[in-house]
């Protein structure tokens, strides 16, 4: 089994590499929106893609999705958000029949995110760290909080 690991930098980054016990056996790769300094076990094995924020880049975004993904052909694409976990879910998913794990971001305790909301549609398996979310997802599963 092969895992992309999609995030955005910063705190949504640190919120995936705390599910590192659950995917570091298997062979890995991150995607970041951005150029970041990176620990020793992400060099070399990271790409950075454009950096969209809801606008025409989101396009541009599904292009590097498709590239990266047709080159490494992972199984499973795990996200903690927020922008980039979109298009590589709809593009791994949809053409590549990668499994898609979702984990709505620490920081949304009385609504969902944009992202959050988009990713309960198609991910094959959806986490949320507040019971207070329950009632937005109801197909997605109480994790209680990563950090």
């Amino acid at each position: 089994m092969k895992v992309c690991i999609v995030s955005s930098c910063g705190g949504h980054l640190t919120e995936v590499r705390a599910l590192r016990p659950a995917y570091d056996r298997y062979p890995h790769f991150y995607v970041l929106n951005d150029r970041a300094l990176l620990p020793p076990d992400m060099e070399g094995k990271t790409y950075v893609i454009a950096h969209s924020e809801r606008d025409a880049l989101f396009f541009v975004n599904l292009v590097e999705a498709y590239r990266i993904l047709r080159r490494e052909r992972p199984d499973v694409i795990l996200s903690a958000g927020a922008g980039p976990a979109v298009p590589f879910a709809l593009v791994g998913k949809h053409l590549f029949g990668c499994k898609v794990l979702f984990v709505e971001t620490v920081s949304r305790i009385q609504t969902p995110s944009l992202t959050g909301k988009l990713m309960h549609r198609f991910a094959d398996d959806f986490f949320y760290q507040w019971e207070s979310l329950r009632r937005f997802f109801p197909r997605g599963r109480f994790g209680g909080p990563l950090l």
